[in-house]
């Protein structure tokens, strides 16, 4: 049995990214950019109005000027207007600036009469003027290399005029689920069977990371089954097994691997939950057998399949989000493992949620934090602690 340090190290030494792939800008949300991205153009691109009003020569606009309106200027071609002192020239939002203009008025502080204008405000050069680049500079970066592209991202991207953006390659997965004990949804249940759920979280979490599920299936423990469930799976970039990787008489996974050529690197890990946990691969698909408890399976998912993936996709930044709370109870840690305790963060404060055992969905369910208490580690309430999440 090896720590979690180790065993995510060693995963993460033989995970390599996959090939990048050039995508329209419209199709790479949730992806990671395989290189920077740097600004072809200021924004904004040229001096523009903040308001509908009027363009005008700040020291010539006292409050009670009267001023000859000259033209006007939408938002869109430049007319290349000009204004001059005792001038004005009607600008709505957006709107280039007219020559000689340095100020607005809003629309609501003048009085219009026919081609006059009085203005009931003092004016200062430079209100309500959107000067060029103020937001963003000409060749600044805009985009890191493995920075995951948000919504916001790609709208900036699309600011600069890029059709289309080279990132990170597209992982595809396959789900096993195994143990004769479980039974579809749907189907009736005969004493001492349960339905299956894990291969439903399990592929909840990958999509959540952007990962195609080609395959989804169940075996019973049966040898012969698995291995053609395994040799279908491998077909993928990361194959999943959950369930069967214990040291039981039921649990086949591992001599079903090593039958098909798997070289296994990883078998036990020192957490909690977790620890009938194992990593190898199988050509160039990458295989992880996860527990068959729920919330065994969802924690080493989370702490071992997700950076695995996240490196593949091309990204620098593998770790979940972490965020500092308040400590609701006292909690120590007297197993022989690395304990992450489920939870909810709310209003900055940390509280277990429900039973801390493998097999309590419902707690899990109603958590949205992980905290990883650390060997022989105690804690009192009110410490404040680093929390990881996922939601």
């Amino acid at each position: 049995m090896i720590s979690e340090e180790e065993a995510r190290a060693r995963i993460l030494d033989k995970i390599k990214p996959l090939p990048e792939r050039a995508v329209p800008l419209a199709q790479a949300l949730g992806c990671f950019a395989a290189q920077g991205y740097f600004a072809r153009l200021p924004l904004p691109v040229f001096d523009n109005s903040a308001m509908d009003g009027y363009a005008v020569v700040a020291s010539a606009c006292k409050k009670g000027a009267r001023l000859r309106v000259t033209g006007e200027q939408p938002a869109g071609r430049d007319r290349q207007l000009r204004v001059s002192p005792g001038e004005a020239a009607r600008i709505f939002t957006g709107a280039p600036m007219p020559s000689g203009a340095d100020a607005i008025v809003m629309q609501e502080d003048v009085t219009r009469d026919r081609d006059e204008i009085a203005i009931n405000t003092d004016v200062e050069a430079g209100e309500f003027i959107r000067q060029r680049g103020c937001d963003l500079a000409e060749g600044q970066r805009i985009v890191a290399k493995g920075q995951r592209l948000r919504a916001a991202t790609i709208a900036l991207l699309a600011s600069q005029g890029f059709a289309e953006v080279t990132v990170g390659g597209e992982v595809n997965a396959a789900i096993i689920s195994t143990g004769d004990e479980l039974v579809k949804a749907g189907e009736k249940l005969e004493p001492g069977e349960i339905y299956e759920s894990n291969s439903a979280l399990l592929n909840a979490l990958l999509q959540r990371c952007g990962v195609a599920v080609n395959l989804v299936e169940h075996c019973r423990d049966e040898r012969e089954s698995l291995r053609e469930a395994i040799k279908r799976g491998m077909k993928n970039h990361i194959l999943i097994i959950s369930g069967g990787v214990s040291v039981g008489e039921h649990d086949l996974v591992k001599d079903a691997l090593h039958t098909l050529g798997a070289q296994i690197d990883i078998w036990r890990v020192a957490i909690k939950p977790g620890k009938p946990f194992l990593f190898g691969n199988i050509g160039e698909c990458a295989v992880f057998g996860l527990p068959g408890n729920p919330v065994s399976a969802f924690v080493t998912s989370l702490q071992f399949v997700r950076p695995a993936i996240l490196k593949m996709m091309g990204a620098i930044n593998l770790d979940l989000p972490q965020l500092p709370a308040k400590l609701a109870v006292d909690l120590t840690n007297e197993g022989d493992r690395a304990h992450y305790i489920r939870g909810k963060l709310e209003h900055g404060k940390f509280s277990p949620v429900g039973r801390q055992e493998s097999h309590a969905l419902f707690g899990l369910s109603q958590s949205n934090a992980l905290l990883r208490l650390d060997l022989g580690q105690s804690l009192k309430a009110d410490e404040i602690v680093d929390v990881q999440i996922w939601e």
